[in-house]
């Protein structure tokens, strides 16, 4: 198979020749690709890191943002059709975790190479109702105040400065837009092995992310890490080391021997 063509949506923040397994990273609301600049510096070098970049952040900042699913899971597919030369995965963090299921069901149904693995965190289930009510129609004040509340982990400069909530606020009401409006469309379980990785003072419970487990028809994980929504970020290294152990177990021919 040829090697993969640039596409909008994909972000590879380090090269990685040796690299023997991709792994794309799906953002959460509100933010771009580079959040999971890090991990392609800490990550193994066996695994290639690529940020995946929807409309209306960062470097697409031009372009209209996404607000319902299915769009940008067909929009995200077609990006991806060149990446299947080498075994790949998905790790999606809250509304990333969302995506990257979708995604993996849009692939299977095109009957394109699929991951080998789903990695999801912070968000219940695709079959459990969205809990919250809507939020994505407040006033802008109101909308950071809520945002805050729920989540935490709100930079200053959005909650403080106007300009830049011009800049960002609409991407995240599209954001979220995209997660009030989605609705699960019940299929046979994936193919690959899922894990499952939460924080303990999240509101997403142990109980929900359990729930995960009933969309596979292989290997199913779960990690509880102590922390909040952004537990991904406070417990760096433990996440790590929990998504590359998980990696190892389901991709064991693709590992060359270390030391």
């Amino acid at each position: 198979m040829a090697k993969p063509t640039t596409a909008a949506s994909i972000k590879r923040f380090h090269r990685r020749p040796q690299a023997r397994l991709r792994l794309f990273c799906f953002p959460w609301a509100g933010v771009g690709a580079s959040a999971f600049f890090p991990w392609s510096q800490y990550l193994s070098h066996e695994i290639e890191v690529n940020g995946v970049q929807y409309p209306g952040r960062e470097d697409r900042l031009r372009e209209a943002p996404m607000r319902r699913m299915s769009p940008l899971a067909e929009l995200l597919l077609r990006d991806l059709q060149s990446y299947g030369d080498q075994p790949f995965a998905f790790w999606g963090h809250s509304m990333g975790a969302l995506v990257a299921f979708e995604l993996t069901r849009h692939l299977a149904r095109a009957g394109g190479p699929t991951p080998g693995y789903l990695l999801v965190s912070g968000r219940q289930p695709p079959h459990l109702p969205e809990p919250l009510e809507p939020i994505h129609h407040l006033p802008d004040a109101e909308l950071v105040s809520e945002l805050q509340r729920r989540y935490g982990g709100m930079p200053d400069a959005i909650a403080r400065d106007p300009e830049v909530r011009a800049v960002f606020l609409p991407t995240i009401r599209a954001d979220l837009e995209l997660i009030h409006t989605y609705v699960h469309e019940p299929g046979p379980p994936l193919d690959c092995g899922i894990s499952a990785l939460g924080g303990t003072e999240d509101r997403v419970s142990r109980a929900q992310l359990e729930g995960w487990s009933v969309h596979t028809q292989g290997t199913f994980r779960l990690h509880h890490l102590p922390g909040d929504h952004f537990f991904i970020t406070v417990r760096n290294e433990a996440v790590i080391r929990h998504v590359t152990e998980d990696l190892r177990a389901a991709f064991p021919s693709v590992w060359s021997e270390e030391p």
